[in-house]
């Protein structure tokens, strides 16, 4: 089992070069960076892990800029979202920015999605929450026809454009692996219908891993990897996730100032190196 790390990267925490490099020099394989283009005072919708929202929620860098940096100092680190909040973006502009990653980096980006929780921050970007599943079901398949084809177009309830040329491509063929955030049974068809890989959150038990496995086999998807996000440090639960078949584990990792972060890093090191293989 490989292991990456999940975090928030901030203005308040460490700089995402240093931090890929230090993820590099220490044997992850790679960095998943989490995204809110603002938080709404207004707290309508409520944090999904209770109590108040922590101040990193609103104060995340980009996180295709954060990223680009990343990529600038590592050489082989996988750069991944964590998840981008899909229905909120302008769909040409994000198939662009991960092409251009994955063109900076050599081919490492990794599309990591979501539906989003925050109502607010939806709507404020015009984005109806009722229909934000279909509309990224759309989306997702929009942007494989704006990363494989020369003259892409799509024509669906949501998503409606006409030829167009939209560069750079993506280094990675046939395009960077799509990785599908959730555990709702709409995540679940989602995940059949257009991912590569689920990045399921750390509450997922190895009876659900196999659940969702033996779901995908009986629709000819043998081959899907998962990486479970924003994992605990916890021996037993990782040992778990190995037998089920996890192909990654992303730790969880608190947003810090550098020093605090390599730290830890250094202890997370070592406990990936006990169950590495």
């Amino acid at each position: 089992m490989k292991f990456g790390v999940s975090t928030f990267v901030t203005d308040e925490g460490i700089r995402p070069g240093p931090l890929a490099a230090a993820l590099e020099e220490r044997g992850f394989d790679a960095l998943f960076l989490a995204e809110h283009s603002h938080i709404p005072v207004s707290r309508e919708s409520p944090y999904p892990g209770g109590g108040d929202l922590p101040r990193k929620y609103y104060r995340t860098l980009d996180p295709f800029v954060a990223l680009t940096a990343a990529a600038a100092h590592s050489r082989e680190l996988l750069l991944g979202t964590g998840v981008a909040l899909l229905p909120q973006r302008d769909l040409i502009h994000t198939a662009i920015e991960g092409a251009s990653l994955d063109l900076v980096s050599g081919g490492r980006f990794v599309f990591g999605v979501g539906v989003g929780w925050n109502r607010e921050e939806m709507r404020n970007h015009g984005t109806d929450p009722a229909t934000r599943g279909a509309l990224m079901n759309e989306q997702l398949q929009a942007i494989k026809e704006l990363w494989t084809n020369e003259q892409a177009e799509f024509h669906g309830e949501y998503v409606d454009f006409d030829p167009v040329f939209a560069w750079p491509k993506p280094v990675r063929r046939p395009h960077p692996p799509i990785y599908i955030g959730g555990e709702s049974p709409a995540a679940f068809r989602r995940l059949a219908a257009y991912g590569d890989g689920w990045l399921p959150r750390a509450q997922t038990t190895p009876e659900q891993i196999r659940q969702v496995r033996k779901q995908l086999a009986d629709q000819g998807r043998t081959d899907v990897p998962m990486t479970i996000f924003g994992a605990p440090a916890d021996e037993e639960k990782i040992a778990g996730w190995a037998e089920a078949g996890v192909d990654r584990v992303a730790f969880d990792l608190e947003t810090k100032p550098e020093s605090e972060t390599l730290r830890r890093l250094d202890e997370l090191a070592v406990l990936a190196q006990r169950h590495a293989g």
